[in-house]
């Protein structure tokens, strides 16, 4: 099988494409999967360049996310059969043509959704649901403010965001993107090249935001401080920004704010019930079709290093997603 691999750490630059033997059939509780799509994330360019805070052994595969479809099952596995659609969670390796992996890593892919789609889906929505409802505890009529709204987790806290009931307002740096984050259901939107303050308490008569969702940080969070509401919750997702803030404890005491960390994968280890039940209501809303990914670029498997510099790049809006 085809597979990319990273045999030392570096940029996207470094990864090569490499013919390696296919993984080993499933045991009693896994699956193997012919991996048609995979998702690629900031997280992906991160470990291959070392600087996330899981470090896998050289040489790996990259890629935590894919889809495709089953062709074997383990013995002790009934909840999916050979020839099922199923989106995929990977520790890494999702880089490649297949992969076997439990089976409990697997969620059926929706209906209405394609392989495509799929593979973007899982940690892009479930971050979002996460952030909003266990960690901002957005409330239907209150006003969500979303930042690097264009990018995968971004786009998919506005949609989130607006099925619970917020009216949202999101922010990126350029207009054509932000035109698709608006047609995605946003009620407003700011190019915050020039900075966004005022533009939010203009919207919201002069209140500030509810929930701030801040994958950005630096100057980003600084300014996201000067236009809460009271009580207001700003979610830490990250720092593409450049790097984290120094939140202003005065802020937080006088607006009666927190500041509250958001990091999915300690709450899948710590919360595997809650999180397993968000899993459930994403699916079904997918199933209803009221969350469609959005994926703006696609890449041959082989292309692996220039879909993370499309990344790296901002080119992005929504998802980046790797084809055979």
């Amino acid at each position: 099988m085809r597979a990319i691999v990273c045999e030392k750490l570096g940029p996207p630059s470094s990864l090569v494409l490499r013919d390696l033997p296919e993984p080993p059939d499933p045991g009693p509780d896994e699956i193997k999967v012919a991996v048609k799509a995979r998702g690629v994330q900031v997280v992906d360019v991160l470990m291959v360049a070392g600087e996330y805070q899981t470090k896998p052994p050289l040489p790996f595969i990259p890629g935590g996310e894919g889809a495709g479809e089953i062709v074997a099952i383990g013995s002790n596995v009934s909840d999916f059969a050979v020839g099922d659609r199923v989106m995929t969670r990977h520790p890494p390796g999702a880089y490649a043509e297949m992969a076997t992996i439990a089976s409990e890593a697997a969620l059926p892919v929706p209906d209405r959704m394609s392989l495509e789609q799929a593979a973007g889906f899982r940690s892009a929505y479930t971050t979002a649901y996460h952030a909003l409802v266990q960690r901002g505890r957005l409330q239907p009529g209150e006003v969500l403010l979303v930042h690097g709204a264009a990018g995968g987790i971004g786009l998919a806290a506005v949609q989130v965001g607006k099925i619970l009931g917020a009216t949202v307002i999101a922010t990126a740096g350029a207009d054509e993107k932000l035109a698709v984050v608006k047609e995605n259901g946003a009620d407003h939107i700011i190019n915050y090249t020039n900075g966004f303050r005022d533009k939010v308490k203009e919207l919201t008569d002069g209140r500030g935001a509810d929930v701030i969702y801040d994958p950005i940080g630096a100057a980003v969070f600084d300014e996201s401080m000067r236009c809460m509401n009271w009580g207001a919750r700003i979610l830490i997702l990250g720092f593409v920004g450049g790097g984290p803030a120094l939140a202003k404890t005065n802020h937080l005491l006088i607006k009666g704010a927190s500041a509250v960390g958001v990091r999915l994968g300690g709450f899948n280890d710590f919360e595997p019930e809650t999180a397993a039940d968000n899993l459930r209501i994403l699916a079904e809303w997918a199933n209803a079709g009221k969350i469609v990914p959005h994926v703006s670029h696609t890449f041959p498997l082989e292309q692996a290093a220039e879909a993370m510099q499309a990344i790296i790049d901002r080119k992005v809006v929504g998802k980046c997603i790797l084809v055979n």
